[in-house]
């Protein structure tokens, strides 16, 4: 058994050359790196603002939160405005069966106007919410004008002096004010006026 035999793994080895890898742990100066082409290709890189790799930079391609919340309040407005129709409509019924043939009859179609009017407030509530995803510039100029005539319908409500209409104001008014505040800011701009492919 020699000391120097290069072939012998249990022996002394001899001086390697440099650059030459040896048998065991590899060299202090050569670090170990996986081949380029090794594992998954890597994703690009995220531009700034909203969106997702490949889009325009401070083009939202997700919606924003305030738009999100704002959809939200308009469903909920819309629930509101449907549960006061069937409440209007039950109490109509049961005050024009009392009242007397001429005024039951008038009171009957002032109420039914009353309810067909809060349920087509309610159908523009839903469809204005549903169109967020997709509508342009009308949707949001649709919506503030939505957003305002609530917070007009809710001023009236303080109006009445029943504490009732006082507490449906207050809701209305905050959900008015919420939605209208949340329509008139740059992240609606930019979420409305954003390209659609």
């Amino acid at each position: 058994m020699s000391f120097g035999d290069p072939n012998n793994p249990y022996g002394q080895q001899g001086q390697q050359p440099q650059g030459q890898p040896g048998y065991g742990y590899p060299q202090q100066g050569q670090p170990q790196q996986p081949p380029a082409n090794y594992g998954y290709p890597q994703a690009p890189p995220v531009q700034p603002g909203y969106g997702y790799p490949g889009g325009p930079a401070g083009v939202p391609q997700s919606m924003p939160g305030l738009m999100t919340a704002a959809r939200v309040l308009m469903y909920i407005m819309a629930g509101f405005q449907i549960i006061a129709a069937i409440i209007f409509a039950i109490a109509l019924a049961a005050v024009s069966d009392v009242a007397d043939s001429d005024s039951g009859d008038a009171l009957a179609g002032i109420g039914f106007i009353g309810v067909v009017l809060l349920l087509a407030i309610a159908g523009v509530s839903i469809l204005l919410a549903v169109k967020f995803s997709s509508g342009g510039t009308a949707i949001r100029v649709c919506t503030i004008v939505y957003a305002s005539l609530i917070i007009l319908g809710s001023l009236a409500n303080f109006t009445s002096g029943q504490a009732t209409g006082a507490v449906g104001g207050l809701i209305s008014l905050a959900i008015g004010g919420i939605i209208l505040a949340s329509m008139v800011n740059s992240q609606a701009s930019a979420w409305f006026n954003r390209p659609r492919y």
